[in-house]
């Protein structure tokens, strides 16, 4: 079983890349983020031709996430509960025995802004809700656009970003604490090439210069950790016309 999340920014410009990919990596799972499209302009019909059940979850200009799966999802979810919120950032599901968390994470802008303590406080959110969600679903994935990097490793220039957004360290303590709650980084759980990253700014040549941050995540839950077979970030669709700056990553499970 393979399941994979993508940021597509803009899935009304990228719809076309988004079907070819899924053509040619058909995986059972896939969360998108960033849609920026509301709910009426969701393309239910074009997934469906292509093999996929969908639920998406959409606001106008930003934000916005969607599920999609071979099988049917239920007990769908929308945003955090019990969190309020008026952002389209979070979708969850029950895709056979797995339960499935969708999540687009607020920037934040920069350390001070208000975006940022909004940020801050979303996390918070976040991790009270998955706590609940892994007691009660003991195979449990979270994946998607994290907007954090876990350290060093991540990021193409640690020290001339150091203390910048997705790497300070109030955002490293929150992604430690969903690992804290007995979440395993996927991607970690292999040996990997040094300066994997998922995302690449459009500007001055990132993509080609490979100065990039790994800020897509994919961590399961304990119960699911011996059955992962591996995980990657595939590149490929960055190299596209007209490309999203995020690359998928894909998790296989046995």
């Amino acid at each position: 079983m393979k399941l994979a999340t993508w940021n597509v920014n803009s899935l009304t410009v990228r719809l076309p890349q988004v079907l070819d990919w899924l053509s040619a990596n058909p995986v059972d799972v896939l969360v998108l983020q960033e849609l920026k499209m509301t709910d009426d302009k969701f393309p239910t019909d074009a997934f469906t031709q292509a093999g996929y059940h969908s639920h998406g979850f959409g606001q106008k200009t930003y934000n916005g996430v969607a599920i999609l799966s071979r099988t049917p999802a239920t007990n769908v979810v929308r945003n955090i509960p019990g969190f309020s919120d008026d952002m389209a950032r979070v979708i969850s599901a029950d895709v056979g025995d797995l339960r499935v968390i969708g999540a687009y994470f607020p920037n934040g802008q920069e350390p001070g802004s208000d975006k940022f303590e909004y940020k801050m406080s979303w996390l918070k959110g976040l991790r009270d809700w998955v706590r609940a969600e892994l007691l009660a679903h003991p195979k449990l994935v979270l994946m998607g656009d994290y907007n954090i990097t876990f350290d060093d490793d991540d990021v193409w220039d640690p020290e001339g970003l150091r203390d910048t957004i997705h790497c300070t360290d109030e955002e490293r303590y929150h992604l430690n604490a969903l690992i804290a709650l007995g979440l395993h980084d996927a991607y970690r759980l292999f040996p990997q090439e040094a300066k994997s990253y998922s995302w690449w700014d459009y500007r001055d040549a990132g993509f080609r210069r490979n100065r990039g941050m790994r800020i897509d995540h994919i961590l399961v839950s304990s119960a699911l950790k011996p059955q992962v077979r591996g995980c990657v970030i595939d590149k490929t669709p960055r190299k596209n016309e007209r490309p999203s700056d995020h690359a998928p990553v894909v998790v296989e499970l046995a």
